[in-house]
């Protein structure tokens, strides 16, 4: 799409005389709505507002390029006006503006429209175009000037070899991704083939990524230069010399920035251990690794927040019911008022969001934003059936390559369709295809494993100690997923009996279910040298979490590591299910951890087991996981 057509003659007005700021913005605003592509007047003012409390879009040169990305945008558009005696608009450099474009963006986000106002934001760094749009007398003529000019740069680049010879890299990038963005990139380019120091600008607009670094050019540069006011990757510059500022520094003082790398006044850039396992990782297992972190960092929060809450639920609960002297039921976390607050209506409902927020994350990895509803529908499904935290997982990924087929299918729809594509055939067919994969296959597919695990623990009957060890050992298989959940719907079914044996089964169940995480927990504090320094700092919250048999708190840490940690944890369950077995323990409550243990039978034994079995699990894990410094 051409510059020249995304502006309208009735947008354009020339030798315009305002007095402030807001006057300018009010005439652009009118001369946008002129054109029809805004259907809000108001809303799209209210975004152009919140774009200039970032940081103002008069960016100096007598230049201001204010814009907003709002669904109030019906098509993409520019409008223009000259103000030849000039008004103050806060620039960057304090002079007065001349020149104006306002830029409407449809809030479903890039395309086509993006690409020419790079182009438009590349081309006003020229001190000569914008002298003849100034000097320009009619909108005809004002458009005529930007269409020669476009053209001049489609051939230069068209004769440029730009894949060689690189001295410097960038990378900019600004909130909406729409000018400034652009304007940098131009600027440090330019600045850099007339220092005679090469310089290829990577840009991460709104539309994604453009002009991709190479690890090849990352290799060869002297020194990267970040400009940018959000967050870039940033990994793969591990060990380089490397300039990190704001995007408005790249557009100002490009030459400045090119002589601190040249001159070798840059510090290098050393990554964190996580970012360096990404990069570092092969093909497609870096894909998957960068994918499942997305989704397990994003659910963290709600697992530790939900879960903590859901303990002091527990702990309000067991003083209340010792109190009124009442034996535990099914209840159990929500008697109380105000255990019933912190469970059922605020501990319980974050807790809920887990599987889909992994989900909907993981699918967002893999596909942007058209894969995060998507996927959360996928993690919704499997939470509220049968297959867990693995059919979580198996969702994200799902959803996530569902949309990314989805929009190779899309891809040569209509240009003017292409506003439909992330608010209606995404949202829409995406749903509907991982609904139907969900309900026919995965659930399905998980339910038999569950329905399969469950008979085989009842065919044990009272084989005691192996039985103990058996369900044990589950809890920590998948943390929280079919084993888990087929395990302790076992124990609590047993428990419904109302047995000494159902009671004793419900204990190895719980007690198995409560050792990953303390075991975790310990490990950080023994075994530093195992662990990042945010695991080593989240660790410890995994004891409040264990002793309120809480499993999914290890969750992470047996997703970024599973070979080493998943073997060491259900070691350390197996072995506190045996011993509770053995030592006769009993428990009559469903859950609660450490809470309920005053209504355990052989309370002292049953502590010794849990102790026995996180120790061994956390020694485990100490022998096994490597240094982070080897990962």
């Amino acid at each position: 799409m051409k510059i020249s057509e995304l502006l309208d003659l009735r947008s354009i007005e020339l030798n315009v005389s305002v007095n402030t700021k807001d006057e300018a913005i009010n005439k652009l605003v009118d001369l946008m709505c002129a054109s029809e592509k805004i259907s809000d007047k108001k809303a799209y003012k209210k975004g152009i507002l919140a774009r200039e409390a970032l940081t103002s879009t008069g960016i100096g040169e007598g230049i201001a390029i204010p814009h907003a990305q709002d669904a109030s945008v019906k098509k993409a558009g520019l409008a223009a006006m000259t103000v030849p005696r000039g008004v103050d608009y806060d620039s960057l450099d304090k002079q007065p503006a001349h020149l104006f474009f306002m830029i409407a963006a449809p809030e479903d986000g890039g395309s086509l429209h993006l690409q020419a106002l790079a182009k438009l934001s590349a081309l006003l760094m020229d001190e000569d175009f914008r002298k003849e749009l100034l000097n320009a007398q009619t909108a005809q003529e004002f458009l005529s000037v930007i269409d020669k000019k476009e053209a001049l740069k489609d051939q230069q680049e068209n004769n440029t070899n730009n894949n060689q010879g690189y001295k410097v890299l960038a990378v900019t990038a600004c909130p909406t991704g729409i000018a400034h963005t652009f304007m940098a990139a131009e600027n440090l380019t330019k600045a850099g083939a007339a220092m005679g120091y090469l310089l290829k600008a990577e840009t991460n607009g709104s539309e994604g990524i453009g002009n991709a670094l190479t690890t090849e050019e990352i290799a060869a540069a002297d020194g990267i230069i970040i400009a940018a006011d959000k967050n870039v990757e940033m990994a793969r510059f591990d060990g380089k010399p490397l300039l990190s500022v704001s995007v408005t520094e790249g557009i100002r003082h490009p030459e400045e920035l090119i002589n601190k790398i040249r001159n070798g006044q840059a510090p290098v850039y050393h990554a964190s251990h996580e970012e360096k396992v990404a990069v570092n990782s092969s093909g497609g297992a870096r894909d998957i690794y960068k994918h499942l972190m997305n989704g397990v960092s994003h659910m963290l929060p709600f697992v530790v927040g939900g879960g903590i809450l859901i303990a002091l639920a527990f702990l309000v609960d067991s003083f209340y019911y010792q109190s009124i002297g009442k034996a535990f039921d099914g209840n159990f976390g929500s008697l109380h008022p105000i255990a019933n607050l912190l469970k059922a209506k605020i501990g319980g409902v974050a807790f809920s969001f887990m599987l889909p927020v992994l989900s909907g994350f993981i699918a967002m990895s893999i596909a942007d934003r058209p894969g995060l509803a998507v996927g959360f529908v996928g993690g919704s499904i499997a939470a509220s059936g049968k297959s867990g935290f693995l059919g979580a997982l198996a969702a994200g990924f799902l959803a996530g390559y569902l949309v990314n087929l989805l929009k190779k299918v899309c891809k040569n729809m209509p240009h003017s369709l292409e506003g439909t594509k992330p608010i209606l055939i995404y949202p829409v067919f995406g749903v509907l295809l991982i609904g139907i994969a969900m309900v026919y296959v995965i659930e399905p597919v998980v339910g038999a494993i569950n329905t399969g695990l469950t008979n085989g623990l009842n065919s044990l009957g009272n084989m005691g100690i192996l039985l103990g060890l058996i369900l044990g050992g589950m809890m920590s298989i998948d943390m929280g997923g079919p084993f888990n959940k087929a395990a302790y719907v076992f124990g609590t079914a047993q428990l419904a009996a109302g047995t000494q044996m159902g009671y004793k089964i419900m204990a190895s169940v719980m007690v198995g279910g409560m050792v990953a995480p303390c075991a975790i927990a310990l490990a950080t504090i023994l075994f530093k040298n195992k662990f990042t320094k945010e695991e080593r700092e989240s660790g410890p919250t995994n004891f409040i979490m264990g002793l309120a048999f809480i499993t999914e708190g290890a969750i992470p840490f047996a997703a970024s590591d599973p070979i080493h940690v998943l073997p060491a944890c259900i070691a350390g369950s197996a072995l506190s299910g045996a011993l509770s077995m053995a030592f006769g323990a009993t428990l009559m409550a469903p859950h609660g951890g450490i809470f309920v243990f005053p209504v355990v039978g052989n309370a002292l034994l049953y502590l010794a087991a849990l102790i026995a079995g996180t120790i061994l699990a956390a020694v485990l894990l100490g022998l096994l996981k490597k240094d982070v410094s080897e990962n």
